[in-house]
């Protein structure tokens, strides 16, 4: 028996008077994104790879802003990817209107961190090595040795 699979249809096929949520798979309620300062020094970095060190966090830039995204799912977001408290659901959520929604965003970032080491190389090549990095000491060159 082969399966049968439910395409989603693309924005624009739907129509304008359509709740674009009977289609979509709720990315909404599946994170959270934070705006965090843009880093400028080692120690903000630090504290970015502190942030990553933590199990679904990543960072993105997006605009030349940055971001703390937290991949969690919404306590009540339902099997049927619906919200199980929409009538006294939060307002950040009453606001959050269909039109400008991530339906068929395809989730690209200019810049996007994963691991506290990408994080560190990053830090790295915009601000130049730093001592006492996490990296180890760079190994003195081998003699050359005549015949």
């Amino acid at each position: 028996m082969i399966a049968e699979f439910k395409t989603r249809p693309r924005r624009e096929e739907v129509s304008k008077d359509a709740n674009l949520c009977d289609y979509c798979t709720a990315k909404c309620c599946r994170y959270f994104a934070l705006p965090i300062e843009t880093p400028s020094s080692f120690a903000d970095y630090e504290y970015m790879r502190w942030y990553l060190l933590h199990d679904r966090v990543s960072i993105f830039t997006e605009d030349g802003d940055w971001y703390l995204l937290v991949h969690t799912v919404c306590q009540h977001l339902e099997t049927d990817n619906r919200c199980g408290i929409y009538e006294t659901r939060p307002l950040i959520c009453r606001e959050y209107k269909t039109l400008d929604c991530e339906y068929d965003d395809d989730w690209t970032y200019e810049q996007y961190f994963e691991t506290p080491e990408q994080m560190w190389e990053y830090a790295e090549a915009v601000m130049g090595p730093r001592e006492g990095g996490i990296r180890s000491a760079k190994p003195a060159l081998l003699p050359v040795i005549g015949i």
